[in-house]
């Protein structure tokens, strides 16, 4: 798409409430920094994004939004080294993944240039919001959805685009326990799980309230069919470890293409770690956990880049995992996160700069 965007209009805070807040002590998007973007769809085009107070937003009762959920959002993160610098990692593949969740949700396109100098622009400003104590980062969510009215069963001709900023610490501590899900599914063939659609995490909610219930922290999520292969985990893409091969499922249309999950499969690689895209059957890691080929299961995803998984339960029976000094996932984290923060090379091209 292409466009010729208009400057950005910036209507800054009468006063900051940055000395308001304890960031040693920050939790995982609670807090908000002075600004937002916001960009609107009216009359069969994107206006030029303005940036304005972080504030309420009206709508009206009818907004299609609360009617027919046509929702998307994105997940990013901007991080500041030792000199200050700030920076994202690979921001476009955030921006195209958004587009692909539009287009599902028949939702318009954005602009490349409204996403990309819109963010940067709101990051120069609130700039100062960017933590720097160990493990913290500015989150970052774009989030798109249907503000025009009415009640007909019908996409919206009306939409806003806004970014907000949360200055975060890590998003989870310590290993996680979770439940191999054999009746509820996140998504089926045909559908929209490919797409970060509020609905689909929605619909997530009420089964892993079920498995917390039981004393686990998440749940496995499989296929939709008869529930044989491993897909994700909570709301991340899902790796396992095999003896020395690290595998992960394919994308598809019931599974996220994660930008931390092609990052890991990319780095693997160049690390001479052995990795497999392929289908993997509940019954091949139940079986590797019985005789102790399996080595290690882990979440991947933007807010905790890589969730350690310290047991798994299938059908009334706990399966513990090895505690290993040099895993896969440490290792790997360490890889990623060190080139996110600059304090290593990036050999892909990843790490972007303001």
């Amino acid at each position: 798409m292409n466009s010729t965007m208009q400057k950005i209009s910036i209507e800054k805070v009468k006063e900051s409430k940055i000395e308001q807040v304890d960031f040693n002590k920050l939790a995982f998007g609670s807090v908000f920094s002075d600004h937002m973007l916001v960009c609107d769809y009216r009359n069969g085009a994107w206006e030029t994004p303005k940036i304005t107070p972080y504030q309420p937003i009206s709508l009206d009762p009818s907004a299609k939004i609360f009617h027919y959920g046509q929702s998307i959002f994105e997940g990013m993160k901007a991080y500041k080294d030792d000199n200050n610098k700030t920076w994202l990692f690979r921001p476009l593949e955030n921006f195209k993944r958004l587009n692909i969740s539009a287009n599902r949700m028949a939702i318009p396109e954005l602009p490349e240039e409204f996403f990309m100098e819109g963010l940067k622009t709101l990051l120069e400003l609130d700039n100062k919001w960017i933590p720097q104590t160990e493990g913290s980062s500015m989150y970052i969510r774009p989030f798109m959805f249907a503000s025009g009215n009415g009640f007909h069963a019908s996409p919206a001709d009306a939409y806003k685009f806004i970014i907000c900023l949360a200055p975060s610490g890590s998003y989870f501590s310590g290993k996680v326990k979770v439940l191999i899900e054999e009746k509820y599914s996140r998504s089926a063939n045909g559908g929209v799980g490919y797409a970060k659609t509020g609905g689909n995490y929605a619909g997530q909610f009420y089964p892993t309230q079920l498995a917390v219930a039981k004393g686990y922290n998440q749940v496995i999520w499989t296929d939709d069919h008869n529930h044989e292969y491993i897909e994700e985990a909570g709301a991340m893409n899902i790796f396992v470890r095999i003896n020395d091969t690290l595998i992960t499922g394919p994308t598809s249309d019931r599974i996220l293409d994660g930008i931390t999950r092609k990052s890991i499969l990319q780095l693997a690689e160049k690390k001479g770690i052995k990795t497999e895209v392929r289908k993997i059957t509940v019954a091949e890691v139940v079986e590797a956990a019985k005789n102790g080929r399996l080595k290690e299961m882990f979440g991947a995803g933007t807010a905790a880049v890589v969730s350690p998984i310290s047991a798994f339960g299938y059908r009334g029976e706990d399966y513990d995992l090895p505690e290993l000094e040099d895993s896969f996932a440490s290792q790997i984290k360490k890889d990623i996160t060190d080139i996110q923060y600059n304090r290593a090379e990036d050999p892909f091209g990843w790490r972007v700069g303001l």
